[in-house]
Parts: C-alpha cells; sequence; structure tokens
C-alpha cells in the first residue's frame, strides 16, 4: 500500500523495566534503536506486548517523552492510548500528539462486554471531537483479548464521518479472512490494515495491505524486513517461512515472558526478564522450550543484538 503512514514493519516494543518494575528508559531506547536498525519501519509502543495498562497516565506519559528524548524520533512510533476511560483515552492521545506521533493505537472500551456498534460510534466520535485533530486514529481489533471487535459496518461509518482520522487497523485477531476483508473494503480509501500475525505479513503485502505490527517482531524484525523490501520470491519465502516459525515459538509459551526471555538470551541482559504482575517470568523449562524452537527456527544469533546491550550500559 503506497503513502502508508507506518507502512512495513512495526514492532509492538516490549517496555523494559528495572528491578523495581519502573520504566527502564535507557535499555528500552537502545532496544528500539537496534529495532529500527534492523528491519523495523515503525515502533509500537506501549501496546499490549508493551503491557500498556500495567503502568498508570503519568508512566505512559513518562515513557514516550523518555524514548523520545533519548533520540527515538516520534515520527517512527504509533503509541496505544486506548483506555477503559474516554477522558484517559484522549489525555494520552493529545499527548502523543503534541510529542509530534503521527499516530496512535486505540483500544475500544474494553471494560464494558458487548457494546452495540452504536454506542462504539458515539465513543470514537467523542474521543475525535475532543482531541480536535493533528493525529491519525489506528483501530486495535483484538477481541481475544478487548472482547470487543470492530464490526466492517463500524469502521465504515468511523471512516465516513471522520475520513483522514481514523486512519487504519491493526488486527491481531488471527482471522486472515477478516484482515482481507477490511483491505478490499477501505484500502481504497487509504486505510492501512497492518496485520498483528507475523504469519500473514507476506499475504496481507499482496493483498494490498500496510504490513505488520507484532509482538515477534521484538526479536524477528531482521526478517519481516527481507519480507517487505522483496514481496515475492525465493528470499521473501525464505524470510516468511522464518517470520511464521517465530511466531509458533513465540506463542508455544505465555507470549511477553516467552520474548522476554528470548532478548535476554540473546544479549545476555537478564534485566529484559523484569515484568509486571500479573506476568511471571518464565519457568526455567519453559525457557528452554522457547529458546529451543527460536534456534530450530534459524533466528539465532539476533543481528547486532549485542550491540544493544552495550548501548544500554
Amino acid at each position: 500500500m503506497k503513502n502508508a503512514i507506518y507502512g512495513g514493519v512495526n514492532a509492538a516494543v516490549l517496555s523494559a523495566m528495572g528491578p523495581d518494575l519502573a520504566p527502564d528508559l535507557d535499555r528500552m531506547s537502545a532496544h528500539a534503536r537496534w529495532l529500527l536498525a534492523n528491519g523495523c519501519n515503525g515502533l509500537g509502543v506501549l501496546g499490549t506486548t508493551g503491557e500498556a495498562n500495567s503502568f498508570g497516565l503519568h508512566e505512559r506519559k513518562q515513557i514516550l517523552e523518555g524514548l523520545i528524548s533519548r533520540g527515538i524520533p516520534a515520527a517512527k512510533m504509533m503509541p496505544g492510548t486506548g483506555c477503559a476511560s474516554l477522558t484517559d483515552s484522549v489525555e494520552l492521545t493529545k499527548h502523543a500528539r503534541d510529542a509530534g506521533c503521527p499516530g496512535v493505537l486505540m483500544l475500544p472500551p474494553f471494560y464494558y462486554k458487548a457494546p452495540t456498534d452504536d454506542g462504539l460510534f458515539a465513543w470514537f466520535s467523542e474521543v475525535v471531537q475532543r482531541v480536535g485533530g493533528g493525529v491519525a486514529i489506528y483501530l486495535y481489533h483484538f477481541p481475544q483479548q478487548s472482547a470487543v471487535p470492530f464490526s466492517l459496518d463500524l469502521i465504515g461509518r468511523l471512516l465516513k464521518a471522520y475520513p483522514g482520522v481514523i486512519k487504519g487497523v491493526k488486527d491481531s485477531s488471527g482471522d486472515y479472512a477478516n484482515m482481507a476483508a477490511m483491505v478490499r473494503e477501505f484500502a481504497k480509501d487509504g486505510f492501512e490494515v497492518y496485520s498483528g500475525s507475523d504469519e500473514f505479513l507476506q499475504q496481507i503485502l499482496a493483498e494490498g495491505g500496510a504490513g505488520c505490527i507484532t509482538a515477534a517482531s521484538n526479536a524477528n524484525s531482521h526478517w519481516g524486513g527481507i519480507v517487505y523490501a522483496k514481496r515475492t520470491g525465493a528470499e521473501a519465502d525464505a524470510a516468511q517461512a522464518v517470520l511464521t516459525a517465530t511466531r509458533r515459538a513465540a506463542t508455544s509459551v505465555p507470549l511477553i515472558p516467552g520474548l522476554r526471555e528470548v532478548i535476554a538470551r540473546s544479549t545476555g541482559d537478564a534485566g529484559w526478564r523484569a515484568i509486571r504482575p500479573p506476568h511471571l517470568p518464565l519457568s526455567a523449562e519453559q525457557g528452554e522450550k522457547v529458546w529451543a524452537a527460536w534456534t530450530a527456527a534459524g533466528a539465532i544469533p539476533l543481528p547486532g543484538m549485542t550491540a544493544a546491550k552495550a548501548a544500554a550500559e
């Protein structure tokens, strides 16, 4: 898809933490630099993988500001700003816009289950009107986690009401037919569709989608970059096979601590295992399982990963 703001490979960036579970901005910014140098076109910060809803509003602002102050370009970041609260969502979206981010990723209001499309349309209308423009909103379709899906009808209504503001979607449903339907229905209007699963990157690009925003890109972005650049052919097919295998490796254990384990072992930096409850670090057995799967996928060692550790020290 041409002219997509975040077109390409975007990592759903892990949020680094210290032993006290406070944000570790030096470690996180070093990782962000590594990602941008190793296949990533952009960075989805403070999403599900970044444990955004385990941080308070002031911490979420601190993380975004801290990354920017450490040289991570605001123009490359798509912060998650969707909260259960309308006013919190507006506040974080305004903050991201004022910091220079061109877009935000927005969960629906996820506490109340089974809202109607009319209710969701009213909620997003309030957000758009209260923010007042200047930033693109990407819808976060992740019904397994939020329990609040975006129907095609709702997306169509939002696009008609707020053209150029409702800019795209991250589809983490794992339902490729749904992603393809979004592309076929709305891409002609400049709507950017991003797969939330690495295994669909090559397919969604061929369909006319914009790329991916994925958790496993924290450690497989090198191969994602090859797929995005090449699209077809033997090299792209081989890289896509690595993406698919590493995605399956990542989901063979609890996803977020599993990716932390891969980064910790790749860098030799045990600090990456720090995680906020209710998530917990992997057991020793789980750690061996995910590492063996990544190794079998041909994705270890990660190119230049040890340099990211040195930059954080």
